[in-house]
């Protein structure tokens, strides 16, 4: 496992505060006995390499893709991001979607192409998630400058589990990719979210894409951490799937001794900073359309209700399996084109849609010492 991502005890402790909270809230009387046979119907549909699967634990639901920032790493900057249409999700249709859910679930995550806080309705689905079963666990993403950010978090402070930040980078580096954006802007709410968040259920976390324009503040990053009291940080590897005007080559940086340099000094960094902790990722074995999950799990359902492939990239207009406005989730999910897509999983045949994705086009990559 890329040294990124060797901490299992990072990744435990999370996990295990998730399950047991999970555990503690499980559903009651007649929702619990179909939660429970639901979990035995997916072992057996997995065990028997069925196309088919059973209700989903965890869902992706898209809001709203409008966001308030031009990120140079963002697909919506490029030709499928520009060509999507773009809105909000109904509140009808998102209770439409939990209701049909919920006694399933054990986490969802309200983000998507957009802002989540530009959702003008986020408390009321998140109030209502938690009215179904306060043990789903609910993550959301943002960039954390919208304007009245900390007012607008404040309403979801301690009902929603995990609030991820897009950082990529610190100082200039930051502002040149993130555009639109000011770190000292993003430092102020970040401290501010950091105190309010304190004694809560409410964890952050700090989400940076590694490109050749910031991988050299990776190390940074932990500092920074550190310093705003921010405990999780997840490093993630460029995906080219959905960013039109760059070559898959580019991945043969990610095997450079410059970034595995940095690599290690990260692996340093990370020992003088013990109350910071990277989420795992694995990134060091062969890569392959079967090393990609979203055929079978996080699926994801776009603001007008169209289910897609994957978060990577989440437009319909390239290639979706139903819509779940005129439909029931269960049905698309185990739509022909869904089970077709599966099947080409099963004999590892990534579909034209899946060109470039890193699941499949970076090769191993290891820390510079074990290389």
């Amino acid at each position: 496992m890329l040294y990124l991502c060797k901490l299992f005890n990072t990744m435990n402790k999370r996990k295990i505060s998730k399950i047991i909270k999970r555990l503690r809230y499980l559903p009651t009387n007649k929702k619990l006995h179909l939660y429970i046979a639901n979990k035995f119907k997916a072992i057996f549909l997995r065990i028997s390499k069925s196309t088919k699967v059973a209700y989903p634990s965890t869902v992706m639901i898209e809001l709203t893709n409008h966001c308030n920032l031009h990120c140079t790493i963002c697909p919506r900057e490029y030709r499928y991001g520009q060509e999507m249409d773009k809105g909000k999700m109904s509140v009808r249709q998102a209770k439409d979607i939990i209701d049909e859910l919920w006694p399933y679930l054990d986490s969802i995550g309200l983000t998507g192409m957009g802002e989540t806080f530009m959702y003008e309705n986020l408390e009321e689905i998140v109030d209502y998630i938690k009215a179904k079963n306060k043990g789903i666990i609910i993550s959301i993403s943002t960039n954390a400058v919208l304007p009245h950010f900390i007012e607008k978090a404040k309403r979801v402070i301690g009902k929603i589990d995990t609030i991820q930040v897009s950082i990529d980078g610190t100082n200039s580096v930051y502002n040149a990719i993130r555009k639109g954006s000011s770190f000292s802007t993003l430092t102020s709410n970040l401290t501010e979210l950091t105190k309010l968040c304190k004694g809560t259920t409410t964890s952050i976390m700090l989400n940076m894409v590694v490109t050749k324009e910031n991988y050299t503040h990776m190390p940074r990053l932990v500092e920074y951490a550190s310093e705003i009291g921010v405990k999780y940080v997840d490093f993630t590897l460029l995906n080219l799937a959905a960013v039109t005007d760059i070559d898959a080559s580019y991945y043969n940086f990610y095997k450079s001794d410059s970034f595995l340099s940095v690599c290690s000094a990260l692996e340093k960094t990370l020992k003088k900073y013990p109350k910071v902790t990277i989420t795992s990722k694995n990134f060091k074995t062969q890569n392959s359309f079967q090393k990609c999950p979203f055929p079978w799990t996080h699926f994801y359902f776009t603001w007008d209700g169209f289910s897609v492939p994957c978060c990577a990239k989440p437009f319909p207009k390239e290639l979706t399996f139903g819509n779940v406005i005129n439909n029931r989730v269960l049905n698309i999910l185990n739509s022909k084109g869904y089970r077709e897509f599966r099947e080409m999983w099963f004999k590892n045949q990534p579909p034209l849609f899946c060109k470039k994705c890193h699941f499949i086009n970076i090769p191993p990559i290891t820390s510079k010492s074990s290389s």
